[in-house]
C-alpha cells in the first residue's frame, strides 16, 4: 500500500516540479475509482449541490451533507488525501462556529483537511482553523458561493487583488490555495510567489496541480461545460446503452435467462 497524502507530500512535490492531481468526488464507487486510478487529493466540493442534487448553485448545500457525503468518500480513499468543502455560511457567521465546523471534517467524516472560499477577507478564519490543528486550504478567484456577489460565474482579472488575496492566505496558514477562473499569466505568476502549492481549475497549466469536477470530466451529464472543462470519457453514453439494453431484454423476455435463475 502506498502512503497517504499529506500537506508535507504537496510541499515536497511543489518544491520537485511534480503536478499535483486533483478530482471531486461524492460518493464511495466513485471515490474508490479515483484514489484506485492514483489522483493524490480528493476533494469532496460543495459542487455536488449542483452535479449530484441537481440545485442551480452551490449555496444551499448543508454541513450534514458535506460530512454525509465526505465520510462516504474517506471510506473508499486508502492513499489520497480527502479536502471536505465547508459549505456557505459555515464558517462566514463568526470564527468559533468555522473552527467548531472544520473540526466536525476532521472528527465525523475523516478528512484530512477543509477548504473555504475567500482571500483576505477570510484570512483571520484560516488562521482559526489552522491553529486548530486543522489544514486549511484557500480558494480565490472565481468562488462559487459569492456567485450573487460577483454578479454571475465570471473570469476574475484584478491582478493586484489576486496575488494580495493569494499572499495574505499564504501568510494565514493555508497549505494550498485553489485558484479558480484565472488567467493563466496571473495564475503563473502567483505560482511563483506562494511557497504553498497552487491547485488549478480553468486557471492555466503553470499552476502546481490542477482540478476538474468528476462528472464534467467523465460526461455524465448534459449541463453546460465552462471552456477550462475537458471531458476524458463519455460514461453516460455508456451507461444509457446499458440500460436501453437491460430494458429492450426484458421486454423481449432473454433477461432473465436461464443461468440468473436459481434451482
Amino acid at each position: 500500500m502506498q502512503p497517504r497524502v499529506t500537506t508535507t507530500t504537496l510541499f515536497k512535490m511543489k518544491q520537485e516540479g511534480r503536478k499535483i492531481t486533483a478530482l471531486t468526488a461524492y460518493d464511495h464507487p466513485f471515490a474508490t475509482m479515483v484514489d484506485g486510478a492514483g489522483i493524490d487529493m480528493i476533494l469532496v466540493g460543495d459542487s455536488l449541490g449542483m452535479v449530484v442534487q441537481g440545485k442551480a448553485t452551490t449555496l444551499p448545500v448543508t454541513m450534514d451533507e458535506m460530512l454525509y457525503h465526505t465520510a462516504m468518500v474517506t471510506r473508499a480513499c486508502q492513499r489520497a488525501m480527502v479536502v471536505g468543502d465547508m459549505p456557505f455560511m459555515a464558517y462566514q457567521s463568526s470564527i468559533d462556529a468555522a473552527v467548531d465546523n472544520a473540526g466536525r471534517f476532521l472528527k465525523e467524516a475523516d478528512a484530512s483537511a477543509v477548504k473555504l472560499e475567500g482571500g483576505a477577507d477570510v484570512c483571520e478564519v484560516i488562521h482559526a482553523i489552522a491553529r486548530a490543528g486543522i489544514p486549511v486550504q484557500a480558494h480565490i478567484g472565481l468562488t462559487p458561493q459569492s456567485v450573487h456577489q460577483m454578479g454571475g460565474f465570471k473570469v476574475q482579472r484584478d491582478q493586484e487583488r489576486l496575488i494580495a488575496d493569494a499572499l495574505k492566505v499564504q501568510e494565514a496558514g493555508a497549505f494550498s490555495v485553489v485558484l479558480e477562473g484565472i488567467p493563466s499569466d496571473i495564475a503563473a505568476t502567483i505560482t511563483e510567489k506562494l511557497t504553498i502549492p497552487t491547485i488549478g481549475i480553468g486557471a492555466g497549466a503553470d499552476c502546481d496541480g490542477q482540478i476538474l469536477v468528476l462528472h464534467d470530466m467523465l460526461g455524465l451529464h448534459d449541463r453546460h461545460l465552462p471552456k477550462f472543462v475537458k471531458q476524458f470519457a463519455d460514461l453516460k453514453k455508456l451507461a444509457m446503452e446499458g440500460i436501453a439494453s437491460y430494458r429492450d431484454e426484458v421486454r423481449n423476455q432473454t433477461f432473465p435467462g436461464k443461468e440468473h435463475g436459481y434451482k
